[in-house]
């Protein structure tokens, strides 16, 4: 469940792609499809500056004799993939790149839907609770190994063990015993996923999940090669080690600069694949990245790679040089609810009351988001062709109100003791567009509150492990689907057990509720216990305040097809072609 996921830097959520090829009824396609759109964080820099290459990537260059120029796609990243091993993943920088190198049983498509990828077809059984995925037999990975059910089983469990300490392992926990043996209480052996031949996959589920072929699509659910895995820690941390195997190979990573990748020809879909190569630049300010657009040094802007600087994006769009979308992601600040003063629920009400949403969307956003009272976005699915927030509206969660803001943070420091607010750091990571917001925010607590608040910026990768260690009392966070369904941005951000719950919110009332939803018998019940848990953190608790619901604001050269921004606001470009 996932971080726009996410840079935005957002999601630790992520850019995850699936597939769903039926073997099912006609009419479970259409349940599947109206219960979710499969799939954010976050909701998401390292390394020296020496370039290696791959030996096999190298092996995917033009020979001698071709004059042909390589179709070739060039975009940037505001900063460098913290990891790009699919267990350690949370972000979408990260997933930006690995959508290119890594293909999981099934895909989704940029419209959220799922699609075969390594899996061919599967099957369910009546009640829910087993799958059966069978496999193409001509998938490779990128040193020559084929690629196999043994793969995923190794690689799911991998994701589960406490030792790998995989933020996202909590997507496994639908499998049968895959929580107990995350927290030690069951073995490997126990796990329920299982190669019963070397291309096909047995998998038990705790539930039955109408959406686990969206789940697989995820990148915790993506294989890894275990020959170049066990005992090599840092095997995703450079060119000349990483084993893939999807669509393109990784030629090249200098570290704090750039990445090039180019076509693996041994791809089993290689046809489909229209470039040649990607070069992906580290550029942090938005304005650098809009002068290289502007000179014709890179192709696409927009949906997680780079962004169009929010003074140029009015003009931009008005002369259609520009192009707004909705996108299943949401944009929050994050409250360290274990420290003071945000342990207090009327502080955390307070901060919410006083900010000004439409204000900040007009004044500094600029791109037409919809103010946030809650966490799913108006683009969720809901049932039977509703919405999920069209089926429960989030205005009655919260307000903007500052008298009552005023009168509920002197409540609340009176009761934590305080003569006055403390000194406190607003935390969010490079970017000039989240530096906007955050002095917009810290402009109106200062009007509306009679409070100041410190500003402070990490490079991403420092931002994501400052966050996550807690180090901070609030700090900015964003979050676009891993998969289209509520309970992603629920469970994922405001369960106790979620890796992604940065600010640490706890209230059991909650975890019952989606406790419950995963062994609801029908959606209609799995979603109103969903609802009911999203309406106590954010109506009750202000577990995190929501301030808008993302667009993505895209601009890309001519001649290009099928690159695009996908419903969850990542960047889609592995199939794309240049004309």
């Amino acid at each position: 469940m996932h971080s726009i996921k996410c840079n935005d830097s957002q999601k630790n959520r992520g850019g995850n792609r699936m597939n769903f090829k039926k073997i099912f009824s006609t009419a479970m396609a259409v349940t599947l499809a109206g219960s979710l759109l499969a799939a954010c964080s976050n909701n998401n820099n390292k390394g020296g500056s020496e370039a290696s290459s791959s030996p096999s990537a190298s092996q995917a260059s033009q020979t001698p004799a071709e004059t042909k120029t390589p179709a070739e796609i060039r975009f940037t990243l505001a900063s460098e993939p913290p990891s790009l091993d699919p267990a350690l993943m949370v972000d979408a920088q990260s997933s930006i790149v690995a959508s290119g190198l890594f293909d999981g049983l099934t895909r989704l498509n940029s419209a959220g839907e799922p699609e075969p990828a390594i899996a061919k077809d599967w099957k369910a059984s009546d009640d829910g609770l087993t799958y059966t995925f069978n496999l193409r037999d001509d998938a490779k990975w990128s040193n020559g190994d084929p690629v196999t059910a043994h793969d995923f089983e190794y690689s799911w469990k991998r994701a589960l063990a406490q030792e790998t300490a995989s933020d996202y392992a909590y997507m496994l926990f639908y499998l049968v015993n895959g929580e107990k043996y995350n927290s030690g209480e069951a073995t490997a052996d126990q796990v329920g996923v299982k190669a019963t031949g070397d291309y096909t996959l047995e998998v038990k589920l705790n539930t039955a999940t109408p959406y686990f072929n969206s789940l697989v699509a995820h990148y915790t659910y993506w294989p890894v090669n275990k020959s170049a895995v066990d005992g090599k820690p840092e095997w995703a941390a450079d060119a000349s080690t990483m084993v893939t195997n999807g669509p393109f190979l990784l030629k090249e990573w200098k570290h704090g600069d750039k990445l090039v990748l180019e076509k693996n020809p041994n791809f089993y879909d290689a046809a489909k694949v229209g470039f040649d190569m990607a070069t992906i630049t580290l550029v942090e300010d938005a304005s650098t990245v809009f002068s290289l657009f502007n000179t014709d040094k890179i192709d696409w802007i927009g949906a997680q790679a780079g962004e169009v600087p929010s003074d140029q994006v009015p003009g931009m769009v008005k002369e259609g040089k520009a192009e707004i979308k909705t996108i299943a992601s949401t944009y929050y600040y994050l409250f360290n609810t274990k420290q003071k003063p945000f342990s207090n629920v009327k502080i955390r009400k307070a901060f919410s009351m006083a900010i000004e949403r439409q204000s900040i969307i007009d004044n500094v956003t600029k791109a037409n988001q919809t103010p946030a009272f809650a966490l799913v976005p108006p683009s969720i699915a809901g049932s039977e062709g509703k919405s999920f927030r069209e089926m429960y509206p989030d205005q009655s969660f919260s307000s903007e109100n500052v008298e009552e803001a005023k009168k509920l943070l002197a409540e609340g420091l009176k009761e934590e003791g305080l003569d006055k607010f403390p000194e406190t750091t607003l935390l969010y990571n490079t970017s000039e567009g989240h530096k906007a917001i955050a002095e917009a925010a810290i402009d109106m607590w200062r009007k509306n509150l009679g409070i100041e608040l410190k500003l402070s910026n990490q490079e991403w990768g420092t931002f994501l492990e400052t966050r996550k260690a807690g180090q901070f009392g609030i700090a900015r966070a964003g979050w676009g689907a891993d998969f289209n369904h509520a309970i992603n941005f629920t469970y994922d951000l405001i369960h106790s057990k979620s890796g992604n719950n940065d600010g640490k919110y706890n209230n059991p009332e909650v975890d019952k509720l989606l406790d419950g939803s995963f062994s609801a018998t029908d959606d209609a019940s799995r979603l109103d216990m969903i609802s009911k848990a999203e309406k106590i953190a954010l109506s009750d608790d202000m577990a995190v305040m929501p301030i808008y619901y993302y667009t993505t604001v895209t601009m890309q050269k001519p001649g290009f097809k099928d690159v695009v921004s996908d419903y969850a606001g990542h960047l889609d470009w592995a199939f794309g072609s240049k004309e």
